[in-house]
This record gives C-alpha cells, structure tokens and sequence, in this order.
C-alpha cells in the first residue's frame, strides 16, 4: 500500500473490480471475510467522510454483492456508504466503507477500522493495492488507533533496503533538527511545518518567512509534509526564484529539453559526476536541513537526462514532497505538535 500522510481514508482494492490497478498479491474478496462489515450511511464513521461520501440504496450497492457474514450495519432501508477518494494527479478511488479487522502482525490487529473497498481505482498508483491514511484526520489510521506518534523514512530510490514505518512508538535519539507541527482547522488531513525559508547554493531565497506561512483568514498557504506528492511544490514566485538560482548555479551544464512537468533538465550523458548547488531548507532557531544532491536532481529517463526535482504549486500550499524525504527519518509528534528531521537514521 502507498504511504500517504497527506490523506485520511485507507482503502484497499477490492472485488468485484470495475477498475484495478495489477498488484502482485490477489485482490481482497470481501466476501471471504468474516469481520467485513458495511457501513450505512447513518453511521457516524460515514459521515466523518464530509463531502467524499455518497449513499446508495443496499439493493444496488456494490456492497450487496460483497458483503461478508459480519453482518450489516449497512443493510435496510438507510442504505450503504459509499466513499469517493481524489487526489491532486487526479487519481481516485470509489468504493464502499466498512469496517475491518486490519493486521500488520499477530502481535498487531485492530479490529473494527473504517476503510474504503475500491471498486473503481483509476490514476497513477500503478501496481499498489491501496493506500495507508496517515494524515492528521479522524479516519487517518494513526487517529483511529489513537497513536501519539509517527515516524517514517523513506530509503534513495536506487536502494535495495525497505523503507520503515513506526507508528505509536518514539525511534531512539533525538531529531537533528525539530521544527513545529502546525494544525490547520480547515485542512484537517494535513500535516504542515514551520518552514522559514530556502537556500540555493548557501544563499537564500528572496522570500520573507510570511511565504510559509498558514494565512489564518483564509487557512491558506502554508507548507505540508506529504509523501504523497512526489516532488515539492512551491508558489510560483518561490519556485521562479530557486529555479533561477539553481540555473545560474549550473551554468555549465549542457541543458536539455523540458520534461513533464520538469523546466529545468540537463543532459548528463557521458558525466561521472557534476557539481550542483547546494538546497536546503531552514526552520525556526536557525536549524538547515541541507538536502542530497539526489534528492532534487534526478534522472528521468535512461538517456541521462536530469532534472530538477521542484515543480509550480497547484494548490494554495507550498508541499514538501516525498523526493525530498528520502533518506531522512521524519518523525511527526502528535502529542507535543512538532516534527523532526534525522539523516542517515533509515
């Protein structure tokens, strides 16, 4: 299943398929399970859904066809949940809520959680069986489990290791850097960092903190921890200002055509190794998380173009995404509301 710390609902993929992504493990057969139950749309776990849910008449629900024996809290006239689930790629998954019993271990079940059973899973999580909500929401998996922590890194791109994932559970030593975890009422399933600011090559941005910033009268702006969202977006004249920075910095570099949604490529074909800016980021108390190389100039096709891994944010938010993270342990406090950042502890 993707990580995704910027949503709330999990869901897995589900039979009977309209749409499903090919994964390497059988598609979970609702009818085959015993603690699988739907839930009706009076239900207050339904409703905590807001505007992603719908209801439907059990009769012509996809549920009627896939409910196990657990039984119906979605049976009768109130009708069956359904939960529609959209991201910013566009990518959705609609499907029934019900409650489950969801294992990690023997030592780790949880009986009667709230996930989505996608019937119709369309977009880009190619060969993934679902999605994990670890956002900051009440359905999110940490907020139904009641976890006071969560901690993840996720391991280079190239790297034959596992990415972990510790939820509840403090992982030992003290974070390099700590910054505030900020609470926006409004966009509840998100978790956002104080950031204050940007620096290319040991300069920073011309970019005054107010641009981090969440903009209570309209719960705006802002910068979100997503891993989600592949590479960090920015506001247009933030990204325009590091992207200058960058391409003065790399002059010498022959540059390549435009990828996607990539404006600054270069065609490295040939180059043992080359020499790029330094970016970093900066928090509160004069704290730098200064970023690998790898992690904003990377290769996106087998002809050795590169690119800088930043793109124009679509969203009233700055987002920070999971490119950036890679290899460093981000640690989310949920009980004193602060978020460390630890290299090389994956």
């Amino acid at each position: 299943m993707v990580l995704d710390t910027g949503s709330d609902v999990s869901w897995i993929q589900c039979l009977p398929c309209a749409n499903c992504y090919e994964q390497s493990d059988a598609v979970f057969d609702p009818s085959a399970s015993s603690s699988y139950t739907p839930l009706s749309c009076e239900s207050p776990r339904c409703r905590d859904l807001g505007y992603g849910y719908a209801c439907v008449n059990s009769t012509i629900s996809s549920s009627s066809a896939t409910t196990g024996s657990g039984g119906g809290d979605g049976d009768g006239a109130e009708g069956s949940c359904l939960y529609e689930s959209w991201y910013g790629d566009n990518s959705f998954s609609i499907g029934d809520f019900a409650t489950e019993t969801v294992g990690f271990s023997r030592e780790a079940e949880f009986s009667g959680l709230s996930i989505g059973c996608g019937h119709d899973n369309e977009g880009l999580f190619y060969g993934s069986a679902g999605i994990l909500g670890l956002g900051a929401g009440s359905l999110s998996f940490v907020s139904q489990i009641s976890a006071r922590s969560l901690s993840y890194c996720l391991v280079d791109r190239d790297s034959i290791a596992a990415s972990t994932l510790r939820i509840g559970s403090r992982h030992g030593g003290r974070a390099e850097i700590t910054a505030p975890l900020i609470r926006n009422g409004t966009a509840i399933p998100y978790y956002y960092v104080e950031l204050t600011g940007i620096s290319v090559g040991g300069k920073m941005l011309d970019a005054p903190p107010s641009t981090f910033a969440v903009n209570v009268s309209n719960w705006g702006g802002g910068v979100i921890l997503d891993t989600g969202t592949v590479v960090t977006r920015l506001f247009g004249k933030v990204y325009a200002a590091l992207r200058d920075a960058f391409r003065a910095g790399t002059a010498a570099l022959p540059a390549a055509e435009e990828w996607s949604i990539f404006d600054t490529c270069y065609n490295l074909t040939g180059l043992e190794s080359v020499e790029v800016p330094t970016v970093a980021f900066h928090f509160p108390r004069g704290q730098e998380l200064q970023l690998p190389a790898k992690n904003y100039l990377i290769p996106v096709d087998d002809a050795g173009t590169h690119c800088l891994a930043f793109a124009p944010s679509s969203v009233p938010a700055n987002i920070i995404g999971s490119v950036q993270q890679q290899g460093i342990r981000v640690s989310i406090d949920l009980v004193r509301s602060r978020v460390g950042f630890t290299r090389r502890m994956c």
